[in-house]
């Protein structure tokens, strides 16, 4: 639900044949616009980041990751079970809420590198990605033209949600709510990552009863 491709946008992708960059530009922005799990990892990912050049550094990692596995999943037909992925994309939600709260050196004594492990769920995520669109029989014909517009769409529909996303944490550090709040933020978001985990296992586990 968090970024399924329904209603006109379905029929127009499955029964599309040719090259159609500028409508798979559109599709591509409005997947990511609408997907809230990718958006809450972002979130989690920029949240103590405050210079420009560490957030276009993490969030390029990200996009590398997920724009790899999106055309690997569609363009080479590697596919995943889109439960699982979706499990493991709320799973990149909460480590990134519990790197954030330094739980893994408080818990563990060691800390994950960040950038790597920001690139690995990106390319978790661009499975997520993939699994919506190999739901429909995509015709051959225009889809590696059509895959990589996707791909773009994806990437600036990334770019004007982190605009916004950035906006907004920017005006918050500026007020003393953020140092206040900031951990119960995370907690919130942590709590999210395992909502989606509890939500995409609940449905592998019923799909599988069938």
């Amino acid at each position: 639900m968090a970024h399924s491709v329904t209603g006109r946008d379905a029929d127009f992708v499955r029964n599309s044949t040719g090259t159609h960059i500028a409508p798979f530009l559109y599709l591509g922005a409005k997947h990511m616009v609408t997907g809230y799990d990718h958006l809450l990892f972002l979130v989690g990912v920029i949240f103590f980041l405050y210079r420009l050049k560490d957030v276009a550094l993490y969030v390029t990692c990200f996009a590398v990751g997920h724009s790899v596995t999106l055309l690997a999943g569609v363009l080479g037909g590697i596919h995943v079970n889109a439960y699982i992925v979706d499990a493991l994309i709320g799973l990149s939600v909460v480590y990134k809420a519990l790197d954030n709260l330094d739980g893994f050196r408080t818990l563990f004594g060691w800390q994950v590198n960040a950038k790597a492990a920001v690139f690995g769920f990106g390319l978790i995520h661009g499975f997520g990605l993939a699994t919506k669109l190999q739901e429909f029989n995509l015709s051959r014909q225009g889809l590696v033209p059509n895959m990589i517009a996707f791909n773009v769409g994806v990437e600036l529909g990334q770019l004007l949600a982190l605009t916004v996303i950035l906006f907004v944490m920017t005006q918050w550090r500026r007020t003393p709510d953020f140092s206040r709040h900031a951990v119960f933020a995370n907690v919130l978001l942590m709590t999210a990552g395992f909502g989606l985990i509890g939500y995409q296992l609940a449905g592998y586990s019923f799909g599988a009863a069938q």
